[in-house]
């Protein structure tokens, strides 16, 4: 048993209860990803007028001074993440939890 198939059993709520339980139980890795892992985090979008993933699930492509690239599984491409919108820490989905995580109810789509 992996250290998410509790949250798979428990997360029968909204995005927002969905998503304070899985960064519960994943460890953080603390403020910068490394390319080609997976990661979960808490997005604010500083644009105005757009429409964001607030509970990205992505898998970061390149690493930049003013943030980085991931494809976002929610939305099926990929996005740019800069570090001041970046407004929790960031954790760590390992590869044999992908399929738990991207089956969670933890996408939110907020409009600014």
């Amino acid at each position: 048993m992996n250290r998410l198939t509790l949250v798979e059993n428990q997360a029968t709520g909204g995005p927002d209860y969905n998503m304070r339980l899985l960064l519960d139980y994943l460890d953080t890795s603390g403020l910068i990803p490394s390319s080609d892992k997976y990661y979960v985090f808490v997005y604010r979008a500083k644009s105005p007028g757009i429409t964001y993933d607030q509970h990205p699930f992505v898998k970061v492509e390149n690493i930049y001074k003013w943030g980085f690239t991931a494809l976002n599984y929610h939305w099926g491409e990929m996005r740019r993440y800069s570090w001041r919108e970046v407004i929790s820490n960031i954790y760590e989905v390992y590869q044999e939890e992908f399929d738990i995580v991207q089956n969670l109810n933890i996408a939110k789509f907020v409009s600014n």
